[in-house]
């Protein structure tokens, strides 16, 4: 089980590093739009591709935020738990929650996506009619990925609730920005 979470655990840390590099295109073009919007005429480009960058990079980006502990969380009644509280409440949670509603999302992204692609869709909402598709594959793939590291959670889970502690595959948000040693 351990060998199955180090194996998800670094997938989700391999994608969230490789999706990070999408701030820099994302960069380039919102500072490319500000020069030459001040220097010349806007471009008709520059809107579509940050807004197509950006939600790419947080829907990919959700998982590697999922493996490092960061979204949202209750902490100040989940701090005062047990351990096997805490697992319990977390098994449940993705059970009931978090696996069905990523499988939703998973299924009808999937179906939005092939959809576009087949379709070869265009945004109207631009003058140059920017191909959609691409972007609307990132749903599924995200949705997939997340799903893996959801299974790395709840292993987790289950192996806090047999040894009584969570298993431990990285610093915590917290560690990583603390000065202290």
């Amino acid at each position: 089980m351990v060998r199955a979470i180090r194996l998800i655990d670094a997938i989700s840390a391999w994608s969230g590093r490789i999706v990070a590099w999408l701030v820099l295109p994302l960069i380039g073009a919102m500072t490319y739009e500000v020069v030459i919007r001040y220097l010349w005429q806007p471009t008709q480009w520059a809107y579509d591709i940050s807004y197509m960058l950006y939600g790419a990079l947080f829907m990919l980006g959700a998982a590697y935020t999922l493996y490092r502990g960061a979204h949202i969380r209750t902490d100040f009644l989940y701090q005062k738990w047990s351990v096997k509280t805490q697992a319990t409440v977390d098994a449940i949670c993705y059970l009931f929650l978090f696996f069905p509603g990523i499988a939703v999302f998973l299924w009808l992204g999937g179906e939005f996506a092939w959809n576009s692609w087949l379709r070869d869709e265009r945004t109207v909402g631009s003058s140059w009619m920017p191909i959609i598709y691409p972007l609307k594959a990132v749903i599924p793939v995200a949705a997939a990925l997340l799903l893996l590291q959801g299974v790395s959670e709840f292993l987790k889970c289950i192996h806090a609730l047999r040894t009584g502690r969570w298993l431990v595959v990285h610093k915590t948000l917290e560690e990583l920005v603390s000065r202290e040693p």
